[in-house]
């Protein structure tokens, strides 16, 4: 497809998996099957189609919405999603979450977005080789499952940095170390800030009043809302972890700051009298005494030898060595 038609797809009845031409689309009878259309919604003949779909101004400016948090509203027969995606796409940050607008009911899928998303692909591959949904129950489990699944598999790598950066803590390589714990919070914070209303969406979907779902596909749906609610649940305890691995690490940062200034403290004790003799002495005016005596000099090392002496043993002594 072109301008703005990502996929136009069957899903059910004798021409299920093929993909209908534009001047199909417009004269689709839905007693021939159930059809999906994804578009981008930025596109300027994608919005005129949605505007002229027959949806109600309120449907089509939530398909055409910029913005959109993860949400489930009924609308009539049908009902309203909006579900946020891990962004996979090439230089792209994963965490940067691509947002899909559904809108669906008994006879046809209109879904939309900006950026290309895995999960939405692998549907469409699906219904074309034959495999996929066929219902739109089931068109909407499958892609939330696969929604589900791209944010589980992303959430296991953060872990697997987490526990090298930890590992590097306890190592004592902490070079550039903050900056890394700092990224991976900024990270998480990012994704929990829609894996939540995601949630609310999926369970709003269980409720008795969301007809769409026959009782295979909603048991498929409780399933995929527990392994959300899982992870929701690792990536919590994730930011936690994050949070003490970064407390241990300014831990460790400030210890170390604490040993310099320690031994900084005890050099200066040390060259503090030294420095005040050496300063009286040095002073140019007569009187100083055994500036007439050759070994002069000499004795005074030997006194300032014995004082640091002195004040290594005392140091030792109350332990500060």
């Amino acid at each position: 497809m072109h301008d703005g038609f990502i996929y136009s797809l069957v899903l059910s009845g004798t021409r299920a998996g093929s993909t209908l031409t534009p001047e199909e689309l417009e004269n689709w009878d839905p007693k021939d099957g159930l059809i999906w259309i994804h578009l981008r919604y930025r596109h300027k003949k994608a919005r005129h189609w949605v505007l002229n779909s027959g949806l109600n101004k309120v449907e089509s400016d939530a398909l055409l919405a910029q913005d959109t948090r993860p949400r489930a509203v009924l609308a009539g027969e049908g009902v309203l999603l909006a579900l946020r995606g891990v962004n996979l796409n090439p230089n792209s940050a994963p965490e940067d979450m691509v947002a899909v607008r559904i809108y669906a009911d008994k006879q046809r899928i209109i879904s939309t977005c900006d950026r290309e998303l895995l999960s939405v692909k692998d549907v469409a591959e699906l219904i074309m080789e034959g495999a996929g949904p066929t219902t739109t129950g089931d068109f909407i489990v499958a892609v939330c499952e696969r929604l589900t699944t791209r944010k589980v598999d992303f959430i296991d790598t953060l872990e697997e940095q987490l526990s090298e950066l930890e590992e590097q803590v306890v190592s004592g390589n902490v070079k550039d170390l903050r900056t890394d714990i700092a990224e991976l919070r900024r990270q998480t914070v990012a994704l929990r800030r829609y894996l939540g209303p995601q949630k609310e969406a999926y369970a709003k979907m269980l409720s008795d009043q969301f007809v769409l779902f026959n009782e295979p596909e909603r048991l498929k749906m409780r399933e995929t809302t527990d392994k959300l609610i899982r992870t929701i649940e690792d990536l919590d305890a994730l930011r936690d972890r994050a949070n003490v691995t970064q407390e241990e690490l300014l831990s460790q940062q400030s210890e170390q700051l604490n040993k310099r200034l320690y031994f900084l403290s005890l050099v200066s004790a040390i060259f503090l009298p030294l420095g005040f003799l050496t300063g009286l002495l040095g002073v140019n005016i007569g009187g100083i005494p055994g500036a007439d005596n050759t070994w002069a000099f000499a004795t005074f090392c030997g006194i300032l030898i014995s004082l640091v002496a002195l004040q290594m043993a005392l140091f030792y002594r109350f332990k500060w060595l």
